[in-house]
């Protein structure tokens, strides 16, 4: 499985929403399309929480430390 790249499902995204603006989007792509972004956004969810995760952990230490 490939290394999950949070910089470049943001940029994925945001091609996905270009291409289902576009008025030649197909219909049949749309689907396709509207099924990666949610799994996009998903991917992208958890790492922001696990981020944030991280972020509250190492604070938290950081306030036991003092």
């Amino acid at each position: 499985m490939a290394k999950f790249n949070y910089d470049k499902s943001v940029a994925e995204l945001e091609k996905i929403l270009t291409d289902i603006q576009s008025p030649d989007a197909s219909i049949e792509d749309l689907s396709v399309k509207l099924k990666r972004a949610k799994e996009l956004l998903k991917a992208c969810k958890t790492k922001l929480r696990e981020v944030e995760s991280d972020i509250e952990s190492a604070l938290s230490e950081d306030d036991e430390a003092k």
